[in-house]
């Protein structure tokens, strides 16, 4: 037997997303495969997670599509040479939640008042600065734009009526599941066809997306935005035997993971192979992997 190999993932800050995910993640591939020890940690997210990664200071780390294209691209930062996918993790539709008794109904609406855009060093500010972007605003000047340390922090800011709304994304977000469940009930605004059109067409990595009607509750109806799908992203230096080991647990987990976690289920290496901006980004030991169970020739 493979000796076992300890990986630290980072995930974000307490009250998010990818904390929500990189726990059962762990604990679902180390019951897969043995040989395997991934231990979670909090970081501040993406904007910091792919520089650790860049210089060996983490194994393994969640990383939002945006913040994921910027470093590869090398904008706004020397070209990151040291990223390697290991799988998507979900796909994340970026949009706003208002309490369900909001007068606002439009992305135009919300101009001019408080929004909590998240925490900071989230990917979530990546993908929302593109989204205002497209549309011709800016998060900062057009808003009254709240930062938080950490995005537990923004439901209760919402729920207060100190803020009109939170921006997010993703099925089961913890913010979102609070502001929802809460006596108001939650509601979505989200970019019409044709901002999504214009949005697109600005910034063509962003790709259209839906989330599923009954994500959240009182949500009848899917709710179209744009977004991509973040990644467990690992250091390029990861040896190729442990990310085989990490691709064949998440294969062997496939029928599991989405019963620990609902966004899991669209944890697959078929979604993975899809969402890579490219096939060199994949992880060589993720490509043998790949290969051997018929999805890559």
């Amino acid at each position: 037997m493979a000796e076992k190999t300890t990986l630290v993932l980072g995930t974000a800050t307490p009250g998010g997303g990818f904390p929500a995910y990189g726990w059962p993640y762990a604990e679902v591939l180390n019951e897969m495969e043995p040989t395997l020890a991934i231990a979670p940690i909090n970081t501040k997210g993406s904007t910091e997670n792919a520089p650790l990664l860049e210089q060996n200071k983490l194994d393994l780390g969640l990383v939002t599509g945006e913040v994921t294209y910027e470093a590869v691209s090398g904008i706004g930062q020397p070209r990151a040479s040291n990223l390697r996918i290991i799988n998507a993790t979900y796909s994340q539709a970026g949009m706003f939640m208002v309490r369900a008794d909001s007068p606002y109904r439009s992305i135009a609406d919300l101009k001019g008042k408080p929004v909590v855009w998240g925490a900071a060093t989230s990917g979530f500010i990546v993908l929302a600065r593109y989204v205002m972007d497209g549309l011709g605003l800016d998060m900062k000047k057009d808003f009254q734009a709240i930062l938080l340390d950490k995005a537990g922090d923004g439901p209760p800011m919402v729920l207060d009526g100190r803020a009109a709304a939170m921006w997010g994304g993703g099925v089961g977000w913890p913010p979102f599941m609070a502001i929802a469940k809460g006596s108001a009930g939650g509601r979505f605004v989200h970019p019409t066809a044709g901002e999504i059109s214009r949005i697109m067409a600005k910034h063509a990595f962003l790709k259209g997306t839906l989330m599923p009607a009954g994500s959240y509750p009182g949500q009848v109806a899917p709710i179209p935005s744009v977004g991509s799908w973040p990644f467990v992203l690992a250091r390029a230096t990861l040896p190729d035997d442990v990310a085989y080991r990490l691709a064949r647990a998440l294969h062997r987990a496939e029928g599991t993971f989405g019963k620990r976690l609902e966004q899991a289920a669209e944890s697959t290496l078929a979604n993975t192979l899809a969402a890579a901006p490219s096939r060199d980004l994949i992880h060589p030991g993720v490509l043998r992997y790949l290969r051997e169970i018929g999805l890559v020739r």
